[in-house]
């Protein structure tokens, strides 16, 4: 083999590993500041949303904080919140709701169930993501950072009903 099919071979593998592991991202945040969907002062006027579950973001993969809240909006919608959020940046990194509490591996994400509520849109700052109308929240009952690419959670908050919510911040 001559030098130059080595350097061309050589710069392949190196496009390609850039392509599937984006390391750029990791230095790179993308802030987001969503306001709340409706609008806290139309929320105020209207009948108001309402908390179904809610739950604090634990660490896995990567560093992850901030907390998870599902309402139910006044027109019976019903989305994801996700609020001082902050996480690792990342390539092909999605939200998803679980059935199961599921650390690593697309198989095993898969086999738990779950429901992909698309792409992350920042990986620091305030966002919303919409529910589909048939979610039974009585089985998905966390919120995943996933990277796809790579088979890994993030990081997960366990969502709590959310009178449960309520009744242990007062203690």
């Amino acid at each position: 083999m001559t030098k130059r099919n080595i350097l061309i071979l050589a710069a392949a593998v190196l496009a390609f590993a850039w392509y599937a592991f984006r390391p750029e991202l990791l230095f790179i945040d993308k802030a987001v500041s969503e306001e709340f969907p409706g609008g806290a002062a139309r929320a105020a006027i209207e009948r108001g949303p309402v908390i179904l579950g809610e739950g604090n973001f634990t660490s896995l993969a990567h560093q992850t904080k901030g907390l998870a809240a599902i309402y139910r909006l006044a027109d019976g919608t019903r989305t994801l919140r996700l609020t001082r959020f902050e996480t690792s940046n990342g390539p092909d990194v999605h939200v998803y709701l679980t059935a199961d509490k599921v650390e690593k591996g697309n198989d095993a994400v898969k086999a738990a169930g779950f429901i992909d509520l698309g792409s992350i849109k920042g990986n620091i700052g305030d966002q919303n993501y919409t529910i589909p109308a048939d979610a039974d929240l009585r089985k998905y009952k966390n919120v995943a950072i996933w990277c796809a690419r790579f088979g890994v959670n993030f990081g997960q908050a366990a969502l709590q009903p959310a009178e449960r919510a309520a009744a242990k911040a007062k203690i």
